[in-house]
């Protein structure tokens, strides 16, 4: 049995300051305020709505930092999507560490509910010119 990797969009996320609780049980927690996000794909086009997204990752000793993002999305033909990913980056490496996630949909209208049964996953990098974190996202088939 094989892995089948269908495209579904590419993601910018724009974040604001961190904030860093240290010394905590797992580690330092980071708070990040996503204050954008856009999705583009031939399957789903969709921005952030509201401002109520962010990021309540931590990281360990060994600098692995387990993200955990919640966001609205309203996609251009006005549906309303949640959207929840976890994932890992290892910080401890030089330079621009790729970014693994795996976004999971809830949605109610019917032109989306596919969402709500698949899988993704992607990889992600911070842009260095922009500031955005940008995502390949692929549903799993």
């Amino acid at each position: 049995m094989t892995i089948n990797l269908i495209p579904l969009a590419v993601g910018s996320v724009k974040t604001g300051a961190p904030s860093f609780i240290k010394n905590g049980p797992k580690g330092t927690r980071i708070l990040v305020d996503v204050s954008e996000g856009h999705w583009e794909g031939e399957r789903l086009r969709a921005t952030q709505k509201g401002i109520a997204a962010g990021d309540w990752a931590h990281m360990d000793e060994q600098g692995i930092v387990s993200v955990d993002v919640r966001m609205l999305l309203e996609t251009h033909d006005g549906a309303l999507i949640y959207v929840n990913y976890q994932g890992r980056v290892d910080a401890s490496k030089q330079g621009n560490a790729p970014i693994w996630i795996a976004p999971t949909f809830e949605t109610g209208d019917s032109r989306y509910t596919w969402l709500n049964k698949i899988q993704a996953v992607g990889k992600g990098h911070k842009d260095l010119e922009s500031g955005k974190l940008i995502y390949e996202l692929f549903e799993l088939a």
